[in-house]
């Protein structure tokens, strides 16, 4: 596997260390996402399949974490990930774009808040196919699928983002 560099910024000063401690626990410890209550939901565009239910699911996941989600249902869902720049192994049910930003797959809230936190120089982060346990992908009574989030670039090539 090619690997790209993933810079990141330090977090925001005006924030108390405990509090993005905080919310770093929340966030990729436990995949769920903290907004302070003065923070606006984060506008994000999901494009998916007309019929798919596991979208959906995805896309209250993400509502019920901090996104102001505008859905456009696509029956090309394929030109839409080739547009947008989704490498072909990286592919899964839906895409979204957020601040500039591709996600692909069932991603948890958090990590793309972590996306959005860190800002590194990738085209965008997707988790391939739909594994048993990721947000909207939550089976009763089935045993979750360890997976990892991974982080490309517009060249095709990828590296671990994050691991769950």
């Amino acid at each position: 596997m090619n690997h790209l560099p993933i810079s990141s910024h330090p977090a925001r000063s005006d924030r108390l260390p405990w509090l993005v401690g905080l919310a770093t626990l929340l966030s990729i410890g436990m995949g769920w996402s903290f907004m302070q209550a003065s923070e606006k939901p984060v506008p994000i565009t999901v494009f998916k399949s007309p019929s798919c239910e596991c979208c959906t699911a995805w896309i209250q996941h993400l509502t019920r974490h901090g996104f102001a989600v505008t859905v456009e249902n696509r029956e090309d869902m394929m030109a839409v990930k080739r547009t947008l720049g989704v490498p072909d192994g990286m592919a899964s049910c839906h895409t979204g774009v957020v601040d500039g930003y591709v996600v692909e797959g069932h991603l948890p809230a958090g990590d793309i808040h972590r996306l959005l936190r860190e800002r590194p120089s990738v085209l965008g982060i997707g988790v391939p196919g739909m594994p048993i346990g990721s947000p909207g992908m939550e089976l009763p009574g089935a045993k979750p699928e360890p997976y990892v989030v991974f982080a490309f670039g517009q060249d095709g090539r990828s590296q671990p983002f994050a691991n769950h």
